[in-house]
């Protein structure tokens, strides 16, 4: 306990992306530096402090690293009010402008990340761009992609186009299929594959988003599956040969990452850090909201085999070489060690 030198709080107990991001990273920074996470819904595995004994901790300076205006509004109190001697971190990846509230939490801050130059851009104030990483080692290339496909009784032979993730408008689920069925009638070798889940009204969105494919006579090679854990997200990416990131709004978005370390081309729209992910090496990218585009920056891909196998290669190399978590990890306790200097 009087070692700890960072504290990354996890203020809500649903599971979302910030609180996946906190027990992705914290394991492999408390290789390098004394954090613990603290907080509800977290993992057993994780290094943890219950979030009431935190005003009784031992005093010295540490690092408050919040990622939601709740955990800097905690943090805050706990210097200002308690008078702990915290150095507070926020780390921001919202693409939109800031409520003067948010202005004024983050004015607080003694230092900022955000997750994209585009992030970056809606912050006024100064702040390092650290974007996020996978775990590269778990996202790999298919060794038998054929021999995986059977396993998971999907078509063993043509090209697999995936878009995966919650079914929505926002995440354009609707363009991706709309991309298929102007795609597809043309290339019998082709199929679309679209995992996710749609809860609450999105069920209405994904029962229309079935018959529209229907309607096109493309039922047997549109297909809808349900939604897998994380653990078996990798080889759903290893079988396809194409992935599509149609969202029309996305924070961060990590899935063209991991396709692409599990050497998936992505055409992706221009949303998130998107940008800043695909090259014209490993994809393509199209203006959000337009199905026509995404099936003609797919067509290159799905009608030239030396121009899919290049843009595989590259796409796993892009993903070692740029988003290794490992350097997102080691990118945040760089400015852990100056902030406690």
């Amino acid at each position: 306990m009087t070692e700890i030198d960072v504290i990354a709080p996890n203020l809500k107990r649903r599971l979302s992306g910030v609180t996946a991001t906190v027990v992705r990273l914290v394991p492999l920074q408390a290789r390098k530096i004394a954090i613990v996470a603290t907080g509800p819904g977290l993992p057993d595995h994780l290094p943890h402090v219950a979030l009431w004994r935190v005003p009784f901790l031992p005093r010295r300076t540490r690092v408050w690293h919040a990622r939601r205006n709740t955990e800097m509004l905690l943090g805050l109190f706990l210097r200002d009010v308690l008078r702990m001697r915290l150095k507070l971190l926020f780390t921001s990846a919202s693409q939109r402008k800031h409520s003067g509230y948010t202005k004024w939490l983050i004015g607080k801050m003694d230092r900022v990340v955000a997750t994209s130059a585009r992030t970056a851009s809606y912050l006024e104030r100064d702040c390092t761009v650290i974007l996020h990483g996978i775990d590269t080692e778990s996202f790999t290339p298919a060794l038998d992609q054929a021999g995986l496909r059977a396993q998971l009784r999907l078509p063993v032979e043509g090209l697999l186009v995936g878009c995966y993730g919650r079914i929505r408008a926002q995440k354009g689920t609707d363009a991706f299929v709309d991309a298929m069925i102007a795609a597809l009638p043309t290339r019998p070798g082709v199929a679309g594959l679209v995992m996710g889940r749609a809860v609450g009204e999105h069920g209405a969105f994904l029962e229309g988003l079935k018959a529209r494919v229907a309607k096109a006579g493309l039922a047997d090679r549109i297909l809808f599956l349900p939604e897998v854990s994380v653990d078996k997200m990798a080889d759903w990416y290893r079988v396809l040969d194409l992935y599509i990131a149609p969202q029309r709004w996305e924070g961060f978005g990590l899935t063209p990452i991991e396709a692409m370390a599990c050497g998936v081309p992505v055409v992706a729209t221009r949303v998130g850090a998107f940008e800043e992910i695909v090259t014209d090496e490993t994809g393509a990218l199209v203006d959000p909201g337009d199905p026509a585009a995404l099936a003609t920056a797919a067509a290159p891909f799905l009608d030239d085999p030396a121009r899919l196998a290049a843009a595989k290669r590259a796409a796993r190399l892009r993903a070692e070489t740029d988003f290794r978590i490992e350097g997102e990890a080691a990118a945040l306790v760089a400015i852990y060690r100056e902030m406690l200097a």
